[in-house]
Parts: structure tokens; C-alpha cells; sequence
């Protein structure tokens, strides 16, 4: 029985380095086409599972996706579901949100005003 969970256990692909604006890398999984699906059950780490079809959007770079078109990366010993635009914005699966996740019904300034100051940080709030 295995113990380790499919986040920290390593993927069996060849790697290649991706880059980042900052001249850093981390290694990126080449994962076949027929092996997407496979790889997208076994770390996705929400319910429901995305099919590969599917468009999400990155909140990070602000841009939707579809979920074929993820990457994968190596690091801190463990794997890292992201978005296609994570070098240039770091957008992880954590990030992917359903592309109707809005409707166009809130702007990003009402949702602003909404919260008001109760989710101001400041280096006070910071646990390190």
C-alpha cells in the first residue's frame, strides 16, 4: 500500500525547464496527450474534476483556459497543478475558477465595496 499522496509523489514523465520573467525555473512535466486525463484525476485536488473540455479562467492572469492546456510542475518535492499562464503570473489550480463564475452580474468594484475595509492587510495581520 502506498502511502504518499499523488501531490508528493513524483510523475513518471520526462522533464523540461520552465522559465519565468525573472530568468528562474522549475521543471515541467511533458505529459502525453492520452495520459492527460489519467494525471488531472489523480492531482486535482477539488470535486467536482474538470473534464478536459472544460474553460476555466485564471485569476491570476485573467484569462480563461481550457483544462487540456494544463501544466504541471516539479517543485519543492512535490507536483503543482497550474494554469497555462503560470510563468508569467502564477496562476495554480487553486486560481481556476469556472469561466461563468460571474456572469458579469458583480464588477471587481462593487466586490471591492462589498467587502469594504474587512479584508485590508496590513504587516500586523502577517504570520511571519
Amino acid at each position: 500500500m502506498n502511502e504518499g499522496s499523488p501531490l508528493d509523489e513524483r510523475l513518471p514523465y520526462q522533464t523540461r525547464p520552465m522559465y519565468f520573467p525573472n530568468g528562474a525555473s522549475v521543471e515541467e512535466f511533458i505529459i502525453p496527450d492520452e495520459d492527460r486525463e489519467l494525471v488531472l484525476e489523480q492531482i486535482y485536488p477539488f470535486s467536482p474534476i474538470p473534464k478536459l473540455t472544460d474553460v476555466m479562467y485564471d485569476i491570476h492572469a485573467d484569462k480563461t483556459f481550457i483544462v487540456k492546456d494544463f501544466r504541471v510542475t516539479w517543485e519543492h518535492g512535490m507536483n503543482y497543478l497550474v494554469s497555462p499562464y503560470y510563468p508569467e503570473s502564477g496562476g495554480t489550480v487553486i486560481d481556476w475558477w469556472d469561466e461563468n463564475w460571474n456572469d458579469g452580474e458583480t464588477s471587481d468594484e462593487e466586490l471591492e465595496d462589498d467587502l469594504g475595509d474587512d479584508f485590508t492587510t496590513t504587516d500586523d495581520d502577517l504570520p511571519f
